[in-house]
């Protein structure tokens, strides 16, 4: 007899015993009913499947009909949302494997797909652009056909990043056509590469669900979800963060750390305030036994919140994580991971599971003394998430501190001009540093010196920029040597797509912007990237417009010579987005085009010049 006959015996029976005839089940009994066959749930997955039945109208009133139930269980057994006692053994039944490109083989995990899927309905669900889409089903399964109209990633990217997108511009519908779908797609992989995410090898095509590239789609998710995550964990947004300074370090210390190593800081910080001897160095092995979390949740949690360690009591593992959980749920904190993720470690569920919870109650005593808080400028921001969105390794979290060895220069170098970078000879690694502290340093600085070299190759303006002062972080000089990376990789796109391949220069630019202003018929042009006419954007806007006619909607676009400093940013704000939609890779910021910065203008033309190119 088969596992699922058995099952459905065992269904009847306990249905029989509790209800006379074929009486509908009264809600409020369904979790009983659930472990009486044998299904454990916790009391807010049950709440959750109420409500999806409501929602779907499958369950009207308070009381659930008899064949209700037995989809309902049999859905819960095929997809294995009841906690069960499976071993880290099984992990390849609860992930899908894809093969990819010249035998690669992707693994698309399904307890990301369900965790992800479960973020998307709770941050989306009262967004009326996407009431079509959500919610998600309890797998997670449909989520990539979900995305196939880009509409829920450009919401997703304004969670991650507020205001990235001008939502004017997204196409919203039930059913647009796939063309507006590929405009959405388009502005969303451009957007995201705006904010810092890694969309190498994504595109409009390739991001449809027809593609079976689940593993792009759930990467890009993650990368969306991380960002929001992690938007609050800074010393501007929690001053608080001061207090997890180490003996002889200063603010300019917490800059340099990564999000994921301030939260390791934090639960440390959080269980010696406990009086726990444990301490954490990941969130994967460290965590699996519950342990450091209950003490954790036990010591952010307000005082009326009633939370217990009652979890470290018990010898099973998993059961100890699904009381750990209950805590979490009493704070409001319960997100992302179930009690099987927790002790198989795993770390990205793991990861975001502990940034939920320092949002909701960091915990952290305001700084008894006032200091000065770095905040990372507009320009800095910018260029981050340019450096980080071209997959630099590592990732770049403070500029200053992060460039110190030279190793991302190289990379930015390598991606303008293949081959420059002398790897194997000039090169000093980390994993190739001397352990002799004076000798590594000389090491670093021979990197820092190399950089400045290369630079002078590339025919960058590096007037008093020694070696030094990248190694050293200096701030004027960095920041030169940035501009200069950025603009040559810009211009480098243009000249590989040039059919002769020379060098644009950026007088080629403002050429090309006032012909097409011509040709199409506007009574525009720029004299420079410096031109006080591009403080209100109708030259872009107008550019536009000529590269791809009819896409721009003239009745969003304030009009006039003198217009006011918030017209001016709607105006930006319309034409950064735009140009984004039609395909080009704009990382300034609507401010840099109404505050005529430009170097950044001059950007914003490269790049929509490289997609007339294209």
């Amino acid at each position: 007899m088969s596992l699922w006959v058995e099952f459905q015996e065992k269904l009847d029976l306990s249905w029989a015993k509790h209800h006379v005839d074929d009486r509908p089940l009264p809600l409020t009994d369904v979790k009983v009913m659930l472990e009486d066959v044998g299904i454990r749930l916790p009391a807010h997955k049950v709440r959750d499947i109420l409500k999806t039945l409501k929602d779907s109208q499958e369950v009207e009133g308070d009381a659930i009909e008899k064949q209700v139930f037995h989809q309902l269980c049999q859905s819960l057994q095929s997809e294995d949302v009841a906690k069960t006692f499976r071993t880290s053994k099984q992990h390849d039944k609860n992930a899908e494997k894809i093969a990819g490109a010249m035998g690669a083989q992707h693994m698309v995990l399904n307890e990301e797909q369900v965790a992800f899927s479960d973020w998307i309905n709770n941050n989306l669900s009262k967004d009326k652009d996407v009431g079509h889409l959500l919610l998600l089903n309890e797998t997670g399964s449909d989520l990539y056909e979900k995305m196939d109209d880009g509409i829920l990633l450009c919401k997703m990217i304004n969670l991650a990043a507020p205001d990235t997108i001008d939502e004017r511009v997204i196409n919203t519908g039930k059913n647009i056509s796939i063309f507006k779908q590929h405009e959405n797609l388009t502005l969303a992989i451009n957007s995201a590469k705006a904010i810092g995410c890694v969309v190498i090898g994504i595109d409009s095509h390739t991001l449809n669900s027809s593609q079976g590239k689940k593993w792009l789609i759930l990467g890009l998710v993650w990368q969306l979800i991380k960002m929001y995550l992690f938007k609050q964990i800074s010393i501007s947004n929690v001053p608080g963060l001061i207090n997890l300074l180490m003996d002889g370090e200063d603010i300019s210390d917490l800059m340099k750390l990564s999000p994921e190593q301030l939260l390791l800081r934090w639960v440390n910080y959080q269980l010696d305030k406990a009086g726990s001897t444990r301490k954490i160095k990941n969130f994967n092995e460290d965590i699996k036994d519950s342990d450091i979390y209950s003490d954790l949740i036990a010591q952010i949690a307000p005082k009326d919140a009633g939370v217990n360690k009652f979890a470290m009591k018990k010898d099973d593992l998993t059961e100890r994580a699904e009381m750990m959980l209950e805590q979490a749920e009493k704070i409001d904190s319960r997100a992302f991971v179930t009690a099987r993720d927790v002790v198989r470690g795993q770390d990205k569920l793991n990861l975001a599971f502990v940034a939920n919870l320092f949002n909701n109650h960091p915990a952290l005593d305001p700084p008894e003394e006032e200091f000065d808080i770095i905040e990372e400028t507009r320009e800095e921001k910018m260029y981050r998430n340019w450096m980080n969105s071209l997959g630099v390794k590592p990732r770049v979290n403070y500029i200053y501190s992060d460039l110190y060895d030279g190793l991302i220069i190289f990379q930015l170098m390598d991606f303008i001009k293949p081959g420059i970078v002398d790897w194997k000879k000039r090169v000093k690694t980390p994993e190739q540093q001397s352990k002799l502290e004076a000798k590594r340093f000389q090491e670093i600085l021979g990197n820092c010196n190399y950089a400045v070299e290369l630079g002078k190759k590339l025919n960058f303006v590096l007037v008093g920029i020694g070696g030094s002062d990248i190694m050293e972080g200096n701030k004027t000089l960095t920041l030169a040597l940035i501009w200069q990376l950025m603009r040559a990789y810009t211009l480098s796109l243009l000249s590989q797509l040039n059919s002769d391949g020379t060098p644009i220069v950026e007088s080629e630019i403002i050429s090309w912007a006032n012909k097409r202003l011509e040709d199409g018929g506007k009574n525009i042009s720029i004299k420079g990237f410096q031109d006080k006419k591009n403080k209100n954007a109708l030259p872009i806007i107008n550019l536009i417009e000529v590269m791809k006619p009819g896409v721009i909607d003239y009745s969003i676009v304030k009009q006039g010579d003198n217009l006011s400093g918030p017209d001016c940013l709607s105006n930006a704000k319309y034409c950064v987005t735009m140009a984004r939609k039609i395909g080009a890779p704009v990382y300034a910021l609507p401010e840099d085009i109404s505050e005529v910065k430009h170097k950044m203008v001059m950007t914003v033309y490269a790049s929509l010049m490289l997609a007339d190119m294209k």
